[in-house]
């Protein structure tokens, strides 16, 4: 495995169409976290990525992030400032979830999204996000904006509550977590034409640039983070402020 701790190095795979993701499980039974990961854009090379990612941007470009921030401060302001789950259902409902589980589904699933680990638990989490939608690509797209709607926007969120200095505005503590404390903190490519594995340290290689990677960059960069970043500003805005 290749380590990279450099923000020139790194950046420079994530715009090398030669590094793809480490392949996933492809043969998983349908309506399984397994089964999900192999039909996410995430994990997806080729033309497949390449229409799920349009597909992504098509959804998320019906989304308006200044609606996202004010649903988002509404909503955690309501529940007096517990926040937790809030991203989920703000943008559950943005996607035409009404579920009254939704965000305990995506908790139950979203762990496994990233790492792969596979729990019943999870695949009953995921039947139930995916009851009465069918499964087809868009449900497929929905359903993992949700799961990372969770992972990184709440983790984004929670790392920026415990990075937030005396007299911090939400954008300053936003930035800096961005940067010195992102949710996602290593991302990992193989080389397709040798098979090798390259491990990127995004908190290194957000130390040594000027622009944070945390959002990605080059040819897989995050379709949704301005509406990560949205989600994040209204909650932060409701807890530090109130």
């Amino acid at each position: 495995m290749v380590d990279i701790t450099r923000h020139a190095e790194a950046l420079a795979v994530l715009a090398d169409s030669r590094y793809i993701p480490p392949p996933v499980r492809q043969d998983a039974p349908e309506g399984t976290l397994a089964w999900l990961r192999a039909r996410a854009s995430r994990f997806s090379t080729g033309q497949a990525h390449a229409g799920r990612r349009r597909l992504l941007e098509d959804l998320l470009a019906a989304l308006d992030p200044d609606t996202l921030r004010d649903a988002a401060r509404d909503l955690t302001l309501e529940r007096d400032g517990r926040w937790e789950g809030v991203p989920v259902t703000v943008l559950g409902h943005a996607l035409g979830f009404r579920d009254p589980g939704l965000a305990s589904a995506a908790r139950t699933a979203a762990p496994g999204y990233l790492s792969g680990e596979e729990k019943p638990e999870a695949d009953a989490a995921v039947r139930d996000l995916f009851a009465g939608r069918g499964t087809a690509e868009d449900a497929v797209a929905r359903v993992t904006l949700l799961l990372q709607a969770h992972d990184a926007t709440e983790g984004l969120i929670r790392n920026a509550l415990r990075e937030a200095r005396p007299g911090d505005d939400v954008a300053r503590a936003l930035e800096r977590t961005l940067r010195l404390d992102p949710p996602l903190t290593v991302t990992r490519r193989l080389d397709r034409e040798t098979g090798a594995e390259v491990r990127i340290d995004l908190v290194r290689a957000n130390r040594d640039g000027e622009p944070h990677l945390t959002f990605g960059a080059g040819v897989r960069p995050c379709p949704a983070d301005r509406h990560a970043t949205a989600l994040a500003t209204g909650v932060l805005t409701a807890v530090l402020t109130r």
